[in-house]
C-alpha cells in the first residue's frame, strides 16, 4: 500500500484550510497547518512533510519567506489567488516547485499536488504559458549552453510541467529516457531536484 502523503498547510484563512483539508482526501495525510509564513517555517523544519501546500500572500514574510526558507526540505505548491506573472516568476525564481490558482477543480490539484510531491514541477495551464514566455526571452541574452540539442527540448517540457511520460510521447523516446536526460541535465547545471530546472530556465533562459 503506498505511503500516504505528508503535507503541510499553510494558508491564513482557516476556512480553506478546513476545505483543503477534507477534499485531498486519503492520498494526502494533513501533519501541520500555519497561518503565516514565521509558522509555516517553524512547522515545516519540525515535521519534515513530503510536500507544503502554501498561500502566496499571508502574514509575516508570505508564501516567497516559506519558499525561501525551506524549499530545499520539500516540495513547496503556491496556491493563491494571483495570477500577476511577477509573483509567478518570483515563486519560480525563490524555488517553488509549483504555481496553481485557487480556482483549480479538486481533481487537477489532487493530481498536480501528486506530481509535485514526486518532484515533478506543477503549474496551472494558464500561468505555464508565462513561465515558457519569460525562459524564452531570457534565451536571446543567453551566452553559452552546456546543454545538447535533445537535453534543451527536454528541458522546455520540463518547464511546461510534463511527466515523464508525457515528455516521452512528445519527443518520440521512451519515459525512462526522458528521466535519464533529466538526470543528466540536472548533473551539468550541479541542480539537486527537478523542479530546480524550471527556477534555472527562468533565471538563466535556454533555446
Amino acid at each position: 500500500m503506498t505511503e500516504p502523503i505528508r503535507t503541510v498547510l499553510a494558508d491564513d484563512h482557516e476556512l480553506l484550510r478546513s476545505g483543503l483539508r477534507s477534499e485531498l482526501g486519503p492520498r494526502f495525510e494533513v501533519v501541520g497547518e500555519a497561518d503565516d509564513a514565521e509558522g509555516a517555517i517553524d512547522v515545516i523544519n519540525a515535521r519534515q512533510p513530503d510536500l507544503v501546500v502554501s498561500d502566496l500572500h499571508m502574514p509575516l514574510g508570505g508564501g516567497l519567506a516559506v519558499v525561501q526558507q525551506c524549499a530545499t526540505i520539500c516540495p513547496i505548491v503556491i496556491l493563491t489567488v494571483s495570477e500577476a506573472e511577477r509573483d509567478l516568476l518570483d515563486a519560480v525564481a525563490a524555488g517553488a516547485a509549483g504555481y496553481l490558482v485557487k480556482t483549480t477543480p479538486i481533481t487537477e490539484l489532487r493530481a498536480s499536488l501528486e506530481a509535485a510531491a514526486a518532484g515533478e514541477p506543477v503549474f496551472s495551464p494558464s500561468l505555464a504559458a508565462l513561465v515558457l514566455g519569460e525562459f524564452r526571452r531570457l534565451a536571446k541574452a543567453a551566452d553559452a549552453n552546456p546543454l545538447t540539442d535533445r537535453e534543451r527540448e527536454v528541458l522546455q517540457y520540463v518547464a511546461r510541467g510534463k511527466t515523464y511520460k508525457e515528455i516521452g510521447v512528445a519527443l518520440d523516446i521512451a519515459a525512462k529516457t526522458a528521466e535519464n536526460h533529466v538526470r543528466n541535465i540536472l548533473g551539468k547545471l550541479h541542480l539537486s531536484r527537478r523542479s530546480d530546472l524550471v527556477r534555472y530556465a527562468v533565471e538563466h533562459g535556454l533555446d
